[in-house]
């Protein structure tokens, strides 16, 4: 079995059984994982909540959504889709909506 991408063990979840809708990459600031004796600094990271549009697909919505938040945030971390609907006129599919929380390291300020 090849292992995780990343470490789970000190989650509780083996190589596998990861929840659904956990982000790879993804870990809970609890969870503070060693290697080779030293440990990984805590740090804080926002979340913010962005809507894509796109006249083609939910996946060019959820990239134009990250295109436009690297354009003025740095250190994007971790993008998820959390919804996806469509805008309709006339019955018609008028542009495809991707709802995405995307997180960057947090450095102080508001």
């Amino acid at each position: 079995m090849t292992p995780a991408p990343y470490d789970t063990g000190c989650l509780g979840w083996r190589p596998g059984s990861v929840p659904r809708g956990l982000v790879l990459g993804m870990l809970t600031s609890s969870c503070i994982r060693r290697r080779k004796g030293t440990v990984m600094a805590e740090n804080v990271y926002k979340v913010i909540e962005l809507v894509g549009t796109s006249e083609q697909s939910w996946e060019k919505a959820a990239s134009a959504a990250v295109t436009k938040a690297a354009g003025s945030l740095r250190d994007l971390r971790v993008a998820e889709v959390v919804e996806l609907d469509l805008q309709l006129e006339e019955g018609q599919v008028k542009a495809y909506r991707a709802k995405v929380k995307v997180s960057f390291k947090y450095e102080g300020g508001d």
